[in-house]
């Protein structure tokens, strides 16, 4: 494994006057993370886009992180997963509120009935919103397995093997929010299986992807990565590359996308202005909290927390991503950073824009 080159001081910077503090501020708060890192915000109808990033994407080649630069996002691709299934639900292609059993592969369906879970009552919104009371298999035990063996391909049977192996089910389903991964890689092939392509497809044609100009984008595997966009950036976990670990340890809808940031934030405010589902019912939909224990945080697909003292939307990727959107503020802010363990300071930073712009009377 390689060990994580220290940041260069590459700095590029768009004027972010309008976002409540001056650009010396940013950028010291930036640098702040000590590992290379990029933010990037949308106002209103995608008006004045602004970015900022600092250090390199990949140090070797002298290649600066911009705006631009994709990374793999994780878990920020429940967001798209989630948004792709409510897409489907609008047209009348797939139902929320009935049992998976009839909807997932029937291999899969036999081995969560066979370790107790009980798929007939297990549904749809359940697995969006976490509240299934399936086990996770991507605890701390599956990071150091994917660690030892980087170049290990898995499957989503495997996957949905290590989570009823560890454990039968955590709760009746619709208990209790209860996060799981593998509850987003049924999902994926629920997905699947209601349009008769793969998951990276649908997510593509359904939310849209081409329309929405996103251009750094691509699913890891289905995809080939998009011409001209810039090279994937390396990425660390406590000092370790992760950036050639095998993707199919996070491809089958509990993480699968790598996209730049400036294409993360664009998305996000498409999602929460309208221009995303066909009917506003939809989002209504995506944003209704259930009547499970824990509900209150998150919603399908979507994380909510008050910042600076207003609602926010948000959801976050393992390896160092994060986007937020304001309703008040009418702003999304999406950032990443190429190390792990500077994710904290990359969300304080994004909380700290967000709250900053919720104080003030009107964002542009």
């Amino acid at each position: 494994m390689v060990k994580a080159p220290k940041a260069e001081q590459f700095i590029g910077v768009d004027d972010l006057g309008r976002l409540q503090v001056r650009q010396e501020e940013l950028l010291f708060a930036l640098k702040a993370a000590n590992a290379p890192t990029t933010i990037f915000a949308i106002g209103m109808d995608g008006l004045a886009p602004r970015g900022a990033a600092v250090g390199m994407a990949d140090q070797t080649a002298y290649q600066p992180l911009t705006t631009d630069t994709p990374l793999r996002i994780a878990s920020n691709t429940k967001m798209f997963v989630a948004a792709t299934a409510l897409r489907l639900w609008e047209q009348g292609r797939l139902e929320l509120d009935v049992g998976i059993s009839a909807l997932a592969d029937e291999s899969l369906v036999r081995l969560l009935d066979e370790r107790g879970y009980r798929t007939k009552s297990i549904t749809v919104r359940q697995l969006l919103n976490h509240s299934a009371g399936l086990n996770d298999h991507a605890d701390e035990e599956y990071i150091k397995g994917v660690l030892a063996e980087p170049a290990r391909v898995w499957t989503r049977e495997e996957q949905v093997c290590l989570a009823i192996r560890a454990s039968g089910p955590l709760g009746p389903p619709g208990e209790a929010f209860r996060y799981s991964d593998t509850g987003y890689i049924l999902l994926g092939d629920i997905i699947e299986r209601a349009t008769g392509g793969t998951l990276a497809s649908a997510v593509r044609k359904e939310l849209r992807f081409d329309n929405l100009a996103l251009t750094s984008t691509w699913w890891e595997v289905a995809e080939p990565q998009p011409a001209m966009t810039e090279p994937r950036a390396r990425q660390f976990f406590g000092g370790v590359e992760i950036t050639n670990v095998n993707p199919t340890m996070d491809l089958y809808g509990g993480g699968g996308l790598a996209m730049s940031v400036r294409d993360l934030a664009a998305f996000t405010s498409a999602l929460f202005q309208g221009r995303v589902f066909e009917k506003p019912q939809t989002l209504v939909e995506m944003l209704c909290q259930g009547t499970h224990q824990g509900a209150e945080g998150y919603r399908l697909g979507v994380a909510l927390s008050v910042v600076g003292r207003a609602v926010c939307y948000s959801h976050a990727g393992f390896w160092g991503t994060v986007v937020y959107y304001s309703p008040q503020a009418e702003l999304a802010v999406a950032g990443f950073t190429t190390e792990r363990n500077a994710r904290p300071a990359l969300v304080s930073l994004v909380e700290t824009l967000i709250a900053r712009c919720n104080s003030a009377d009107k964002i542009g």
